[in-house]
């Protein structure tokens, strides 16, 4: 093993439905009843091609992982199995994330979907030895009574697995605004959040969810198009939960020569480097810091630092 392969890793922003292997897929589909191709032609379902164009091209991998979610059985063997995909690569403490209300269905409480991911997390760690807690997401376009209704469903599991909430989904169709009481509510519950912002372009988008109270901000790009927003983010030590591949995937960024992360490591944000969706983006946290190492020719003290902030900002 290399040094990086050795280092002990974090990896905060990593979206179940996302990062579900093709050996967990083809599983999970014969236990749903989904018809999956043979072959190569599953993980081109999968898995963006390199010249993807866009979020929405790219949010398109998520449907069949979606319909392959159909019990609770289904999230114990999903978490348990991507607790052990991070074991492989040195992980050692995971935060995973998911919208239980795109999968609540007749027979299918969220209740039983949020159990059935415990059992996976408890599963998971004792036979893989990882750490780890789960991120409840809202969604932008649902009605903001069910995002509410979500954190208060949340807070009855906090500090048993279920270490805050989220909002994901088309940030620049739906302003975080339009949540803002689940957010309130989740502040006056103690409900620690995080929110995407800045994956779209909109530094105002940042802002607002700075302003609503997040903890942590999942991507959060746009913060160099600000620089008074960049000073903000140093000076209060707001975590950015970055995810390269995937920020170049989306077209967060049209290039590396465009990524942020040196300038905003220089300012003094604490940055954390983070796969999005293992599966989707074709990668893990070794291979996030193998690019990094090349492109920007960060050192291994910088990967130390890159984890000891990830640690630092866990929701643990």
């Amino acid at each position: 093993m290399n040094a990086i392969e050795e280092l002990k890793k974090y990896d905060l922003h990593c979206h179940l439905d996302g990062s579900l292997s093709e050996a967990v897929i083809r599983k999970l589909a014969s236990g749903a009843g989904v018809d999956i191709p043979a072959g190569e032609k599953l993980m081109d379902l999968l898995q963006v091609q390199p010249d993807c164009k866009s979020l929405k091209e790219y949010l398109e991998k998520f449907d069949l992982p979606l319909s392959c979610l159909a019990d609770r059985d289904s999230f114990r063997m999903a978490v348990s199995q991507l607790l052990g995909d991070g074991a492989k690569e040195n992980v050692v403490y995971m935060e995973i994330r998911f919208a239980p209300l795109l999968s609540v269905r007749e027979g299918l409480t969220c209740r039983e979907i949020i159990e059935g991911a415990l059992d996976g997390l408890r599963e998971g760690r004792e036979k893989y030895g990882v750490g780890g807690n789960l991120i409840l997401c809202g969604m932008r376009h649902m009605p903001a009574e069910k995002n509410v209704e979500l954190v208060e469903t949340a807070r009855e599991y906090l500090g048993r697995g279920v270490a805050a909430v989220d909002l994901a989904g088309d940030e620049a169709a739906f302003p975080v605004k339009t949540q803002a009481e689940m957010f309130r509510k989740a502040k006056r519950l103690g409900m620690p959040f995080t929110i995407h912002a800045g994956e779209c372009g909109s530094a105002q988008s940042v802002w607002d969810a700075i302003e609503l109270g997040a903890d942590r901000i999942g991507h959060g790009i746009a913060v160099r198009k600000d620089k008074n927003l960049k000073a903000l983010c140093a000076q209060r030590r707001i975590p950015l939960e970055m995810c390269p591949t995937s920020n170049l995937q989306t077209k967060a960024v049209d290039s590396l020569k465009d990524y942020p992360i040196l300038e905003f490591m220089e300012a003094g944000i604490p940055v954390t480097v983070n796969t999005d969706n293992r599966t989707v983006s074709g990668t893990t946290i070794t291979k996030e810091l193998e690019l990094l190492k090349e492109y920007f020719h960060i050192t291994y003290s910088d990967m130390e630092q890159l984890m000891k902030n990830a640690a630092e900002a866990a929701f643990d």
